[in-house]
């Protein structure tokens, strides 16, 4: 039987410790509370230099390699508290229920607030708020986090004409020619993109003034961005690869990049020019230019053009903005299977969408 004093003893060092004594622990303080200070780091002493503990927070980042580490007391909490030396070095287990529990409890409620940190997102989170990717795969939110290598799906491979998709090209030429030799057109005659057979004049003589204009001011300055064709290419960045192909001149390339740059600035990877009705030099079919980067989707305006690539295998859509360009209603079979009408760029962000995550 145990005496009073071996039971008042044995009282006292189950007894929770005073709380000045977690406010200034001493070497004096009880074994058991030592032991539960120690838990609270052992993690972060086993793994090396390189790492900032979290004040308050039961784990720490590790900031040399941006890893996050789950806090170790959870799990072992309970068994340095539940454990007492006994002599000669030998030891044995004590339960200790109501504190351990009460201890656990923190530890766990520490464990989600630190997954809750809005330093240190959860990967799916970090992706909904990442502004870039760094080079090893790492979602950056003003710093690097560098989390590990994550699999990036490919992106879809999309083609973008300029001319009536990016840019009001007809309506400037018009302005240019009624100005300059009293034609009067407008966008509506425009049957066919054949600018000979509206003008009544021979095909060479529509090319001489189609350069001329490339060299006014209606052109250099006069060709304003089709509506809404900047957001929902910011948009469909995320998930598609950009690039123009053009039908334009190699005499125009600067200019081009120059209006390219100031409207759309760093949204395509490649611009190629086809150099098409040129004054000069050798063209290239837009279907030749398409299947040299491995182009999945063209997004044109031209019937011809449209029906030139969906024959070569390649998905269309067929931009005919707000319903508006005569041409887009003629010369194309839009039973074809890959041909796809769209009147304006939300419709183009919406069916690109739709190809890269399908309805369920």
């Amino acid at each position: 039987m145990l005496s009073r004093r071996a039971v008042r003893s044995l009282l006292d060092r189950l007894r929770p410790p005073p709380r000045e004594w977690k406010q200034n622990p001493s070497p004096a303080m009880p074994t058991a509370v030592n032991r539960a200070c120690l838990c609270r780091f052992s993690h972060s002493a086993a793994h090396g230099e390189g790492r900032a503990v979290l004040p308050g927070k039961m784990g720490f980042l590790h900031l040399a390699g941006g890893q996050r580490f789950a806090p170790s007391g959870a799990l072992s909490l309970k068994g340095c508290l539940g454990r007492q030396d006994g002599g000669g070095g030998s030891g044995f287990r004590r339960r200790v229920d109501g504190e351990a529990a009460g201890i656990k409890a923190q530890v766990l409620t520490r464990q989600r607030q630190l997954m809750r940190d809005p330093e240190v997102l959860p990967l799916e989170e970090a992706a909904a708020t990442a502004k870039t990717l760094n080079g090893n795969g790492a979602f950056r939110r003003g710093k690097p986090l560098g989390f590990p290598e994550q699999a990036v799906a490919a992106k879809m491979v999309v083609a973008v004409d300029v001319d009536e998709v990016l840019g009001s090209f007809l309506a400037a030429l018009n302005k240019f020619i009624a100005d300059r030799y009293s034609w009067n057109h407008t966008v509506s005659e425009y049957h066919v993109y054949e600018f000979f057979r509206i003008w009544n004049c021979s095909r060479e003589r529509a090319n001489y003034l189609v350069h001329e204009f490339f060299t006014t001011h209606y052109f250099q300055n006069g060709i304003q961005p089709i509506p809404g064709a900047r957001d929902a290419l910011q948009n469909l960045s995320s998930f598609c690869s950009l690039s123009i192909v053009t039908s334009r001149q190699d005499a125009i390339k600067n200019h081009t990049l120059e209006w390219i740059e100031k409207y759309y600035p760093g949204l395509f990877e490649q611009i190629h020019f086809g150099n098409h009705f040129a004054l000069e030099g050798k063209s290239r079919p837009k279907s030749e230019i398409c299947r040299s980067f491995g182009a999945q989707v063209l997004i044109d305006d031209n019937p011809r053009y449209a029906m030139e690539c969906a024959n070569d295998g390649m998905r269309v859509l067929l931009f005919d903005y707000d319903n508006s360009y005569p041409w887009c209603k003629t010369g194309v079979d839009e039973s074809h299977p890959l041909v796809t009408k769209v009147h304006n760029w939300e419709e183009v962000e919406e069916k690109l969408h739709s190809w890269v995550v399908p309805e369920s």
